[in-house]
């Protein structure tokens, strides 16, 4: 087996570099984002242009020819991504939380996916739609798991088991880390918003995976991982507000350019009905213009703060408390709230051509709405996790704290 020190030195970017870079990729981005609708999968030339700009490494060890940054860099890669197409911006964000997922599995399971393949992207599903079956050495395991955002370009996945003993009872939870090569595939994403990100099913059937590959999820979310680099800071960040955060970034870039599109034809469109020829001699708009920007810097304070907390915590080597770690779920929320709402303020104001099929503004609003349903960043959920916390109450509906 190939091990990590043959891996050649790889000099890491600077966070603002590596923005830059997909920020010169918007373009063709944005060129592929019909294709990829039509064809429910991100065109591949916008996947290997991503690759070689290194978007996908920014989760990964250094060990492996990973970049190993931040959530901050996270949030901001997608949304400089997600600024050209969400459905991209999907795809990139859900390999590189699972990437930053399969950091924290033992180094022996990082070799099987990264040592002789530093370019391999991972797709995942929390949930334990599955059976596992223990057996000597590990577990064989049989499910279907729906929402595989990225199914078509990885070829590995994390995906969520039952852990269970040799009487077949279930005592734990936890993620069994399987190569793409032994799952089955069904396409299964037929639906309004972010088509491109090929969120299809993966299917296993009796497929065997060893202990090193399995990783139980009650002891990560109280910051228990397996990985034995204890000193790598990106893989001591918290569990749950991780992979909360990061469904933010695309968001944050699909809000900025939703305004940028409205504002960019506001002195060249009249309002229809009216005396007035461009939008924004009407004092209306300019209210509304001033309401979406005040909504999307607020959802961008909010998601800061949050990456900020998550951040500071990993440096330190401290794990949050749970009242921190129900905030920042409260704070992905409010991210979400607060950017469909001034989406749908700003496709309103632009007017009924906001949902002709060439104006990337109906992309931009089915797109965000879509992914503001993911169940861990459902606002109302999120805001009564932070409620009991604050509280003090001991009646938590979610253990994904």
């Amino acid at each position: 087996m190939t091990t990590v020190t043959d891996t050649p030195h790889i000099t890491v970017p600077a966070a603002d570099e590596i923005v830059d870079r997909v920020r010169e990729l918007q373009p063709l981005l944005a060129k592929n984002s019909a294709q990829g609708e039509a064809d429910r999968r991100v065109v591949e030339e916008s996947i290997t242009a991503l690759t070689e700009a290194g978007a996908f490494k920014i989760a990964q060890p250094r060990r492996y020819g990973g970049y190993e940054t931040s959530m901050r860099t996270m949030l901001d890669v997608s949304a400089a991504v997600g600024a050209a197409d969400g459905g991209t911006a999907w795809v990139v964000t859900l390999c590189n939380v699972c990437a930053w997922l399969t950091g924290l599995f033992p180094e022996q399971a990082q070799d099987e996916v990264w040592a002789t393949t530093p370019d391999a992207k991972v797709s995942g599903v929390l949930s334990p739609t599955a059976e596992a079956v223990k057996v000597d050495g590990g577990f064989k395991v049989t499910g279907r798991w729906y929402y595989n955002s990225g199914s078509w370009h990885a070829s590995w996945a994390v995906l969520g088991i039952p852990i269970t003993n040799a009487d077949g009872d279930v005592v734990d939870q936890g993620l069994a880390l399987i190569p793409r090569a032994d799952l089955g595939f069904e396409e299964t994403w037929f639906v309004a918003g972010m088509r491109s990100s090929g969120s299809n099913c993966l299917i296993a059937t009796d497929v065997f995976v060893p202990d090193h590959r399995i990783m139980p999820v009650p002891a990560a979310i109280g910051g228990n991982y397996a990985t034995e680099h204890t000193d790598e800071v990106l893989y001591r960040s918290a569990f749950v507000p991780l992979l909360s955060l990061v469904l933010a970034g695309p968001q944050l870039g699909m809000g900025r350019k939703a305004l940028e599109l409205v504002t960019a034809k506001a002195d060249t469109k009249a309002i229809a009905y009216t005396f007035y020829t461009a939008q924004s001699d009407s004092v209306a708009f300019q209210l509304q213009i001033a309401e979406a920007a005040m909504l999307i810097d607020t959802a961008h304070l909010h998601a800061y703060r949050a990456a900020d907390d998550i951040d500071s915590a990993a440096v330190a080597g401290v794990y949050p408390d749970e009242l921190t770690r129900t905030r920042v779920r409260a704070d992905t929320g409010w991210v979400l709230d607060h950017i469909t709402k001034a989406i749908n303020i700003l496709i309103s104001a632009h007017g009924a051509g906001s949902f002709g099929e060439n104006n990337p503004l109906q992309r931009i609003w089915r797109d965000s709405n879509v992914a503001a349903r993911h169940a861990v960043t459902l606002p109302a959920v999120n805001y009564e996790v932070y409620g009991k916390a604050l509280l003090g109450r001991d009646d938590q509906i979610t253990p994904l704290i």
